[in-house]
């Protein structure tokens, strides 16, 4: 059972992924309220009135997944959690709507003066001429930060006759082209643009990214809105940019301090401003909460999650194409450690086959958690395992190939050791499932199941009739038994597996046959 804390205020439909699940107990209270409950806590979901420091998370040891509510995470220690092993999500997609629509409401409003002249009237004033406004049609308008977001409001512009030139470092030129608008660096866009809205993350890069030298650049008259995070915005520099006529006005959803009651800006008539509203809507409140109890689902129930934000991110297409290779790798990496019950210098995987055609990061880390959780006392998964290997100065390598020797698809690891080197090699075959392939050179074909041992012996008469007589002998069936050599009469190996775990007394009993030259018992 996964106890799974609420500390928010979530809606129960948001919440139905995982009330409908038997193995899920929620529990909906403050971090204060559950302050006895904390140690026994497997999940969170919060928004963003919950911090989840550092601190917080030391209180609770059995915390597996942090997940948001929402797109922006600045109330997670997102380092922390990493170095603890503790995967966070967030729901990237679910307020993508929403927050673009209120940035082009934001946007017509402040160039149409429509808070202001309603205000007005409300007081009783009837100054058609204090309001006259500009239209978007035939405006160029700058887009500083092009993900989903800022994908929508480019749709939306060029529909009200918009030129769009966008700035974002990791677009690629085939994106720009298939989304028409044009891509330039900063200090290109910012003196072409009439218009300049801001959708980046809040990182140290992008903090203070539009100060007082980038406003000096842009056109006098330029009008600026942030509906993304507070604090990629100079707040001080842009007041007196406003101040001085350099910008002609500002629409604003996010401050850096929140309320922003007292702050200078909201004492500029030409600075419109909304209580941080871009994910407010009946729909996105519901789509953000059933993202992510739904990847905290997905996560409990043993997959790959799409919205990591400390794990590669996966889109819905190649997480259907990464799952089936998903367990395969971690009960490799498992296989491995067990076999190499010695120092490891270096751990290397290669990639081969067609189905394999995608980013396999991931791969790679659900591998080396599995090679890892055995071997080390904490807790290890794709979210900190290379930082683990990192620490115990083993060095992690991963190639492509273009053999794959037959198979359709093909992961094999080599692991090098103080003493020894280990290799295995898998594949992933369609209604048949996961296969070990190869063990140390030996081929094989195995299906990685729960309790299994291996054996290296010399290839004589006997041995494995022997093997199978001593464990009759001692009242243990074996499911399945696999065998490979490499040449008659030289090396071999056999892999059997059980229905149980198979005794140490046991164990001993069968490294006295003289051709037994190598044994690992391996539990998966």
């Amino acid at each position: 059972m996964y106890r799974i804390l609420v500390a928010d205020a979530i809606k129960p439909e948001g919440l139905e992924p995982l009330s409908g699940a038997s193995n899920i107990l929620l529990i909906q209270k403050t971090v204060e309220e559950a302050a006895n409950e904390l140690e026994q806590i497997d999940a969170i979901l919060v928004r963003s009135a919950t911090k989840v420091t550092e601190e917080l998370m030391k209180g609770m040891p059995q915390l597996k997944i942090i997940a948001r509510a929402g797109v922006g995470v600045d109330n997670i220690d997102i380092p922390a959690a990493t170095k603890r092993g503790i995967v966070v999500v967030n729901a990237p997609d679910g307020n993508t709507i929403s927050t673009a629509e209120h940035t082009f409401a934001m946007m017509a409003s402040l160039m149409r003066h429509i808070p202001q002249a309603n205000a007005s009237l409300k007081n009783g004033e009837w100054k058609r001429s204090s309001y006259t406004g500009t239209e978007l049609r035939g405006k160029t308008l700058g887009i500083v930060g092009f993900g989903r977001i800022g994908g929508e409001i480019a749709k939306r512009a060029k529909v009200f006759g918009m030129d769009v030139i966008v700035y974002d470092p990791f677009l690629s030129a085939d994106r720009a082209k298939k989304m028409s608008v044009l891509s330039l660096p900063l200090d290109e866009l910012l003196p072409k643009a009439d218009i300049i809205t801001v959708h980046t993350p809040l990182t140290a890069e992008t903090r203070g990214l539009i100060n007082k030298e980038k406003l000096y650049t842009c056109k006098k008259g330029v009008y600026i809105l942030n509906c993304a995070r507070g604090g990629i915005l100079d707040e001080d520099d842009l007041y007196e940019m406003i101040v001085k006529g350099q910008v002609a006005g500002a629409a604003l959803d996010v401050f850096v301090e929140e309320p922003p009651f007292g702050h200078k800006l909201l004492e500029l008539d030409n600075v419109i401003a909304t209580p941080h509203l871009g994910a407010s809507t009946k729909e996105a409140q519901l789509n953000v909460a059933v993202q992510v109890a739904q990847e905290v689902l997905t996560f409990f129930e043993g997959n790959p999650v799409s919205s990591s934000i400390n794990l590669p991110a996966i889109s819905k297409e190649v997480f259907e194409r990464v799952q089936p290779f998903y367990q395969l790798v971690q009960q490799m990496g498992s296989i491995a450690s067990q076999c190499m019950k010695e120092g490891i210098q270096e751990i290397s995987v290669t990639y081969a086959g067609e189905s394999l055609d995608f980013d396999t990061a991931i791969l790679t880390k659900s591998l080396i958690s599995g090679f890892f959780k055995s071997r080390v006392d904490a807790s290890v998964n794709e979210v900190n395992a290379l930082l683990v290997a990192k620490e115990r100065g083993i060095t992690v390598g991963e190639k492509i190939s273009t053999d794959s020797l037959g198979y359709a698809n093909l992961i094999s690891v080599k692991v090098k050791g103080d003493n020894r080197e280990l290799t295995i090699s898998g594949t992933y075959i369609e209604n048949y499932g996961s296969r070990i392939v190869n063990l140390n050179g030996f081929k094989i074909d195995f299906h990685p199941e729960a309790h299994l041992l291996y054996i290296q012996h010399t290839d004589k008469p006997g041995v494995i009739g022997n093997v199978g007589k001593i464990l009759g002998d001692h009242k243990v069936n074996i499911a399945t038994m696999q065998v490979g050599r490499k040449e008659a009469g030289g090396e071999a190996i056999m892999v059997l597996s059980f229905d149980a775990p198979l005794e140490d007394a046991l164990k001993q009993v069968l490294m006295e046959t003289k051709e037994i030259t190598f044994m690992s018992r391996i539990s998966l």
